[in-house]
């Protein structure tokens, strides 16, 4: 038996900018049973649902400067916590986690909400399981926008990134996987360009009250298909096959200061044929939290992209 941890309401009260009322669904889980998802739900679907997917060790907290002006312009918001991450409940132990259990979760998830009309946006791994996501079922999809994202796939290029995971991101996930706990706070500022405030690290660590809680934040960096033998690489190149004939819009939104996933942005503009018809933005003054550093000119960048698509 595997333990689910679920973090106490209070660890949650008065956090910066993030007065969105909680909302939740249970998945269901072969081995785990039921676990609850959280999710942030504002505004009304007018035009669709956009669908908001953190990646590691964040929670839906990093898109609170994008809810209110997706929801302003006639889209429902909705951003998930992972299972393992935020409100979301937290298996204990870190063999509970594989990259297939976190897009069948994000499914389930999908299914269970209807979602229809969606545009992804995606950072870190919300590429990985969203992307996925969106090659197993494309109707539901109304464009991307993928903002310091990939999807490996373990091929050279045109097709993939030579020598990818590289220097940055193999350190990493060796450090996770010796790792018994993660300065959950401490990593989003080594990959800001400028140091949060106190209080926004806090919200980051909010979720986490100790090391057990962190067995998602451990494992899922473990996951990365960093070697053609690797789990999800043919899952991921599947992925890549029906990509390559998605013709709806796919925009992308990089930072100038994040090396880890800065040359994905051109595989995805040469490969995707709906990237032909959307834009495609460096922001400045960003690391690889580009939503936490320069949310307002994302959220500008995500409000404009929407209108084009309500078009």
């Amino acid at each position: 038996m595997v333990d689910i941890l679920r973090t106490p309401d209070e660890r949650f009260a008065g956090l910066p900018g993030f007065t969105f009322a909680p909302h939740y669904l249970e998945v269901r889980d072969a081995a785990l049973g039921p676990l609850r998802m959280h999710y942030v739900d504002e505004g009304e679907a007018v035009h669709g649902t956009v669908l908001m997917l953190h990646g590691e060790p964040s929670w839906s907290f990093l898109y609170r400067k994008l809810i209110g002006p997706v929801a302003a312009a006639g889209w429902r918001a909705v951003a998930p916590d992972h299972v393992g991450f935020g409100r979301s409940d937290k298996p204990a132990d870190r063999g509970a986690f594989s990259y297939d259990g976190l897009v069948g979760w994000m499914r389930q998830f999908v299914e269970r909400l209807d979602l229809r009309r969606i545009v992804l946006v995606c950072q870190d791994w919300g590429g990985p399981i969203g992307l996925r996501l969106l090659s197993e079922m494309p109707e539901r999809f109304a464009g991307v926008l993928a903002a310091n994202t990939l999807l490996p796939n373990a091929e050279p290029p045109p097709r993939g990134i030579e020598e990818w995971p590289g220097p940055i991101v193999r350190p990493w996930i060796e450090l996770c996987r010796t790792s018994d706990d993660l300065a959950i706070g401490e990593i989003v500022a080594a990959t800001c360009v400028e140091r949060p405030d106190p209080a926004v690290l806090a919200a980051y660590d909010a979720p986490f009250p100790d090391a057990r809680h962190k067995a998602a934040a451990l494992a899922i960096t473990t996951l990365i298909p960093a070697d053609p033998e690797s789990p999800g690489i043919a899952e991921n190149r599947a992925a890549w096959d029906m990509l390559e004939r998605f013709d709806r819009p796919f925009a992308t939104a990089f930072s100038d200061a994040d090396p880890s996933t800065a040359p994905w942005q051109a595989v995805f503009r040469a490969r995707i044929p709906g990237a032909a018809k959307a834009p495609h933005l460096r922001i400045e003054r960003a690391g690889h939290f580009v939503q936490e550093e320069q949310g307002e000119a994302l959220a500008a960048a995500l409000v404009d992209f929407l209108r084009g698509l309500e078009d």
